[in-house]
Order: structure tokens, then sequence, then C-alpha cells
């Protein structure tokens, strides 16, 4: 399986198109142009190896929040002060999505409470095949310490590999997570919302710290919180079922569709290498 971080992949089109043309106005047909070859590109360079693509995204409800509800919080905020029009962009990725969803030959998954990253990690879990990650999270790194998974990522264009993925899943718990306003073992929940300065976490607290070893009960439950947020490990167990029943019901669109597809949306150059899909 190549297992495709979409949100990451649509959004990053989106942004390159927004710079490369330094200006606000999104042109839909260039950033679905953008999407789907990103897709054409990486199933011709994996699929041999790894066989077909599944594209994975994320929900409008996680069920972290529920958990968590200051997490993820300051993205939203930080979009509020930006001066992009967000309900444009994801107007424009949410229509490609549904596109994509009903003409691509691959299978879609989009599960209620779900993010990417734990449809990722559901599938990697039980598979006893070759996996690809398509992906720049480094939140995956994790997931390496099965043998048969690899992570390549669209930003950098190269593989994450060569770091120990159980010391990397101890130190990123201890330390938290600041894009997704998750705190270090040392801050209080509300460190992001409510712009509190975290305490300094130090290479010595957490050599300190890294094989259970907690000062108070405070930072104790501050583990706890981190590993719920970061460990994906810690999927639900109803949503890891719900995630694998999905997979096997998900359907596979005709190849037939592809080409009608292309030729509605005007996509002449992709249509050309029509045989990549």
């Amino acid at each position: 399986m190549i297992l495709v971080d979409m949100n990451q992949i649509s959004l990053a089109s989106i942004m390159m198109h927004l710079h490369m043309q330094k200006e606000s106005n999104i042109d839909e047909n260039m950033v679905r142009h953008m999407i789907l070859n990103s897709l054409r590109m990486y199933r011709t360079r994996f699929v041999s190896e790894f066989g077909e693509l599944v594209l994975c995204y994320d929900s409008r409800h996680y069920w972290r929040r529920d958990y968590f509800p200051e997490y993820k919080y300051s993205r939203k905020k930080g979009r509020e002060k930006d001066s992009k029009n967000w309900d444009d962009i994801f107007g424009c990725l949410n229509k490609i999505k549904e596109e994509i969803k009903n003409n691509m030959p691959y299978k879609f998954l989009e599960v209620y409470g779900a993010e990417a990253d734990d449809i990722i990690a559901t599938l990697c879990s039980e598979s006893s095949d070759e996996v690809m990650i398509l992906s720049g999270d480094k939140d995956f790194i994790q997931l390496q310490k099965y043998p048969n998974v690899k992570q390549y990522s669209p930003i950098t264009k190269k593989m994450i590999n060569g770091i120990n993925a159980d010391d990397y899943l101890k130190e990123h718990v201890l330390k938290g997570d600041t894009s997704d306003g998750v705190p270090n073992v040392l801050s209080p929940d509300n460190s992001f919302v409510d712009g509190i300065r975290q305490k300094p976490l130090s290479k010595k607290k957490i050599a300190a710290m890294i094989d259970g070893n907690f000062p108070n009960e405070e930072v104790k439950r501050n583990f706890q919180r981190n590993k719920t947020l970061i460990d994906l490990g810690c999927i639900p167990d109803e949503l890891r079922t719900e995630i694998l029943d999905k997979f096997k019901e998900a359907p596979e669109n005709s190849r037939n569709k592809i080409l009608n597809y292309f030729i509605k949306q005007r996509l002449k150059t992709l249509t050309e290498s029509i045989g990549e899909f």
C-alpha cells in the first residue's frame, strides 16, 4: 500500500499555487491539476514496489479534541489572524476531494472522528505487506517500528529514516507538539490557549524522565495526556475497528471514469499521461 496523507498533499499544493502567483485568488483548475499530478508522480515512483494508492483524509471532527479541547487550537487561531481566505481555500479543496472520491480508482478513506494519522497508523499496524507512507509528518516516524513500513516526504523529496522509532516517540511525548497545541510534560493544558510560556525542558530533565521516572504526580498526569495525544498506539479501539471496516468496504472506482473526468475538467496534460494513474 501507498498511504497518502491527502491533507498534507492538498494543502501543500494550494500553498505552492498561492506562492507562485503571489496573489490571494485561487485558480481551482491549477490546484486540481497540481494535486492530481502529485498523485500521478508518487504512484509512478512507488507502485511497482508498494502497490496501489490509498487516499487518507482528516475527518472534520477529531477524537483528540474531545479528549483535549485545546488540541490544534493554535492552528485555528493562526488562520483567524492570517490574511488568506481560508473559506475559499477549504471550499476549493473540499470540492476537489469529492471529485477524487467519485472519479479516481483508489480506495478513499475519511472516517468520522479520525485524522489521516489514525487511518495510516491503523492500516500500518495490520498490514504484512510493504507500506509506503507519503507524508512529511514526523509523527509517522513512530510507525517505522514496523519493519515493512517506510516514509517519504513530499516536502523535502527524501526518505525519512535512520531514526530509532521507540526513542523518538518517548522524547516526542515528553516534549509535546507545539504545532498541535500539546505542551511539554512540565506545562499545563492551557499553555498555548492562554499564551503561558512553557517551562523549559532540558536534555538533562528529558534523560531523567525518559524511562518513566517523573518528579511528581502532575508531570506523570501530563505525560499520560501527551501519550494519549501523540502515541499512535493510543487510538481508541472502536475507532480502529471502524477504520478497518471502512478500508475493507471502500470501493475502487472503475478506471473508465478517469478519462471522462479529465475531459470534463479540461486536464489535457494529465490526459496524455492517463496510463500513469
